[in-house]
């Protein structure tokens, strides 16, 4: 008689159950340094000038551009000292500012691997299966636990409960490197991840800190291979790119660390779409967790901005696996 029971997968309710639970610190949402701006995005080709109605001193070419506003005046926004624009050609984004924040990592890494959902999703019963919604929805930026894997059709699923099981390009995993890479010889320093787009620091062989990060996409990857912060500024303007193709401007990037020949470790305020690939080659934070690792830095340092060129911690840049 054939046999038509399902295979059993993963671990059991008792297992899991036995399992003990570390609980996990994130850092709080700094809202102050969140909200310290107003950020706001730029529409086509604008002109600015010296007062409101004033004379034109320079024009921000249409890209994509972002600048923070201070004064209102009947239809004028002030940008900088001196800079003035027309308000409709201004939205503000500070609602788009994320809130997600990054792991401190405890002493002892539990024994199952820590991850985050990257989309909504439902979970399936099976490894390969279809989406279940017998189950809660997993929203985006979940804490997830992986108790086993399988492969189907040369992928892996994870299972993240009892009968749970999600898709591997559905979460990003942390993942300590076991041995600190050649070259690297500061006590502090960083990894950066681009398959998990996960970065983590480390003191030592001690991860301490974790989190979702947004690396260069394939015209502007981020690069692979060993590095030194060489470059420090609590604010930043950064522009590059040519006009009617991929120019940007932005304005007062937070917590600039540069490390790779213009690619910088720095916050982000103009999108909330940490975990996925989408930088001109910087590696963007959320700006919690931007800050949290600027003053690490700092610590050892012994200053808030670099007065010059510097050598600051590593940072190693490596693949897990193959990007999709």
């Amino acid at each position: 008689m054939e046999d038509c029971t399902q295979p059993d997968y993963g671990l059991s309710a008792n297992e899991l159950a036995a399992i003990n639970e570390v609980e996990l610190q994130y850092l709080e949402p700094d809202q102050k340094l969140m909200h310290d701006r107003r950020y706001m995005s730029v529409t086509g080709t604008t002109p600015v000038y010296d007062a409101p109605g004033g004379n034109v001193v320079r024009t921000i070419s249409e890209g994509f551009n972002y600048v923070t506003a201070s004064t209102d005046d009947n239809g004028w926004t002030q940008i900088n000292d001196g800079e003035w624009v027309q308000s409709e050609f201004l939205t503000d984004v500070n609602w788009n500012v994320s809130s997600f924040t990054g792991i401190l990592l405890p002493d002892e890494m539990p024994e199952y691997t820590i991850a985050w959902a990257l989309v909504n999703m439902y979970p399936s019963k099976t490894p390969g299966g279809n989406p279940s919604e017998s189950f809660d929805l997993i929203y985006r930026y979940t804490e997830l636990h992986i108790f086993a894997t399988e492969i189907v059709d040369g992928f892996r699923w994870y299972q993240v409960g009892e009968d749970m099981w999600v898709h591997q390009h559905r979460v990003a995993k942390i993942q300590p490197l076991q041995e600190i890479p050649e070259g690297v010889n500061t006590e502090r320093w960083v990894s950066i991840d681009l398959y998990e787009q996960v970065l983590i620091a480390y003191e030592g062989t001690r991860p301490v800190f974790a989190t979702l990060i947004a690396t260069g996409l394939d015209r502007w990857p981020t690069v692979e291979g060993t590095f030194q912060i060489y470059y420090r500024h609590q604010r930043e303007y950064m522009s590059w790119g040519t006009v009617g193709d991929d120019y940007y401007s932005l304005e007062e990037v937070p917590w600039t660390m540069y490390f790779d020949d213009g690619r910088a470790l720095h916050g982000a305020y103009w999108h909330d779409g940490f975990g996925y690939r989408r930088s001109h080659g910087c590696v963007n934070m959320s700006i919690t967790d931007a800050h949290w690792l600027y003053e690490w830095v700092v610590e050892v340092m012994g200053s808030r901005s670099s007065a010059d060129i510097e050598e600051g911690p590593f940072v190693y840049v490596y693949s897990s696996g193959t990007y999709a």
